[in-house]
């Protein structure tokens, strides 16, 4: 028995290629290869059930990963982790069974033109939209209110696309039950086509949204920003993403904070670079620095040196789920007058000649 194609190859992508990248290369090669366009074509029958396996295996995460570890024998039809199969259908043909590969059958129909209308009932996509804040709203949290745009149900309607009061007669082809089976090649059950998944048929489609049963809203919504969110950070809106027949979506807000001229972040400890002079460095002193919560002294030890980190514990970011805080990091940089005066300049004088101090005494070894 000949061996299995590679996955990828059947789909024509690279092994790093992203989802929709696979998906798309999928949509293009079913409907070059579906035996409804090849009639009597074996060898396109066998190519289409060959992109069928691969997409099955490589649009699912898990699968995927393992059959990038163990290769296509883990995928076997019939073997334990598959969860699609083949089987000869009544009246010749095939039947695809899709167990838990979820979405597939979305893909198909969309595929050959037949997805399931808006009057199936169903939950409301999820949407992400990407939110923008300052950096004093990421540490210490506010309310945001932000525009939307989303899919909802007609009002006119309540989305069945149906004028209300409209009479309405039995599907001819579905007689009724909602469903219709597609048979060809595959033999699959999903909404009838012609009603929509009703079972009935209106010829006075509501006027409100032309048949559709949805339409496009725009929205201002306050969202909550929790304190101690970062870059990155998900917000769950429930409810506001698409409506739908059954439930609406989510609306998920991906989090960009911009960046503070002085604090700089990592995770929940923020550090800022203070600049002290050679005679607060030398004797050690107390200064003011700034934080988030307002102004702090700092007690700069004697003998400090550039790069010198002073800890303020609790002055840092808020933690997003056990209520304590980060710390603040003072990092100090001896900074040096660009001019000094005559006066300043006969010190200095003085005390290079009387500090033995020497800073580089360790090279002196290396010296040649």
């Amino acid at each position: 028995m000949a061996p299995k194609r590679d996955y990828y190859e059947i789909l024509g992508v690279p092994r790093n290629a992203s989802k929709e990248e696979i998906k798309r290369a999928y949509r293009r090669l079913a409907r070059q290869y579906h035996p409804d366009l090849n009639p009597g074509n074996k060898e396109a029958e066998e190519k289409f059930k060959e992109i069928q396996e691969a997409y099955a295996v490589l649009s699912d995460d898990e699968k995927r990963k393992m059959y990038d570890m163990y290769g296509t024998a883990e995928f076997q039809p019939g073997a334990e982790r598959t969860t699609w199969r083949w089987t000869e259908a009544p009246g010749g043909g095939f039947e695809f069974t899709f167990g838990d590969f979820s979405g597939f059958e979305d893909i198909f129909n969309e595929v050959f033109g037949e997805r399931e209308p808006t009057r199936v009932r169903r939950r409301g996509r999820d949407l992400e939209y990407q939110l923008e804040i300052d950096f004093d709203t990421a540490i210490k949290g506010g309310v945001k209110d932000i525009t939307i745009t989303r899919e909802t149900i007609c009002p006119g309607c309540g989305g069945s696309g149906v004028r209300i009061g409209a009479g309405a007669r039995v599907c001819p082809k579905c007689r009724g039950s909602g469903r219709s089976l597609f048979t060809s090649f595959l033999n699959i059950s999903r909404a009838c086509d012609m009603c929509g998944g009703s079972g009935k048929i209106s010829t006075e489609p509501c006027n409100t949204c032309n048949g559709s049963g949805k339409r496009i809203t725009t929205e201002t919504i306050s969202v909550k920003i929790p304190a101690g969110v970062d870059t990155g950070s998900r917000i769950r809106v429930p409810g506001k993403g698409e409506e739908g027949t059954i439930s609406n979506g989510d609306l998920y807000l991906v989090i960009k904070v911009r960046p503070h001229p002085l604090f700089r972040r990592e995770q929940d400890d923020l550090y800022i670079e203070v600049p002290i002079t050679v005679y607060e460095a030398a004797l050690g002193a107390q200064i003011s620095v700034p934080t988030v919560d307002g102004t702090a002294v700092v007690t700069i030890p004697p003998g400090t040196q550039s790069g010198t980190k002073l800890r303020l514990r609790g002055k840092g970011v808020p933690h997003l789920r056990d209520g304590g805080r980060g710390d603040l990091y003072v990092i100090t940089k001896i900074v040096l007058p660009e001019k000094i005066n005559e006066s300043a300049r006969k010190k200095f004088e003085e005390l290079a000649k009387t500090s033995p101090y020497n800073p580089r005494a360790h090279l002196d070894k290396y010296l040649r």
